[in-house]
């Protein structure tokens, strides 16, 4: 069996749970709120400033130069696409400068990730990387198959999710990550799905907190 998919069944049960996420359910519905769909984008945008730059770094430390350019492609077309899905969505978000905060929730995620990049194996940062690509577009997939087309404020923001250019990312990244994990000890694969296990659950933590619209409580 392939790591992916051993890594897949390991954290299914943390998937299982975003789909019953109140942010996801109500962004099916379209009854989500503007505030804290906005609250949701503003949070991502800070997210994926950082996750660009992580997926560059990880580019560097990869051997082989067609995963390295994969990469390279990845952090490119994430900043290109998510921004102007941003700006469709946010009239203000040219105006987002450091006066907006990561919310707790969002700086977790990315420290951690950062600190994958910083002081573990690169098959491991490739592991706590993927959940950001893999459930991303699994539970895409779930809102495009479930959702309210009538009078849904998100349709446009939904439809993006069915794009075959993402979806051919992700299974570059599944493949990249198998490779490197076939090529690794036991222990290593162990560490791989635990990073896998530990973002997988940083993701749900992400849609939960945009839904309670989380701010420091101090």
């Amino acid at each position: 069996m392939k790591w992916s998919n051993q890594a897949w069944k390991a954290a299914e049960p943390v998937y299982n749970e975003i789909l019953n996420l109140p942010f996801i359910k109500e962004l099916i519905q379209g009854t989500l709120s503007q505030e804290q769909f906005e609250f949701y984008i503003k949070q991502d945008a800070l997210y994926l400033a950082e996750y660009g730059r992580i997926l560059t770094a990880i580019a560097t430390k990869l051997d082989k130069p067609e995963h390295a350019a994969a990469f390279i492609s990845f952090a490119a077309n994430t900043m290109q696409v998510e921004r102007a899905l941003h700006q469709t969505f946010v009239r203000t978000l040219n105006k987002l400068d450091n006066a907006i905060l990561p919310s707790p929730s969002c700086l977790l995620y990315t420290s951690y990730l950062s600190r994958q990049v910083a002081l573990s194996s690169i098959e491991v940062t490739l592991g706590a990387v993927l959940p950001c690509f893999w459930i991303y577009k699994k539970v895409g997939d779930y809102i495009l198959e479930n959702q309210t087309k009538d009078n849904n404020p998100y349709q446009s923001w939904i439809d993006t999710y069915g794009g075959e250019e993402f979806n051919q990312s992700v299974e570059m990244a599944i493949k990249i990550c198998d490779e490197l994990a076939e090529n690794s000890s036991e222990s290593t694969r162990k560490k791989m799905t635990q990073a896998y296990i530990m973002c997988s659950k940083m993701e749900w933590l992400f849609w939960h907190s945009a839904y309670k619209q989380e701010q420091w409580l101090i």
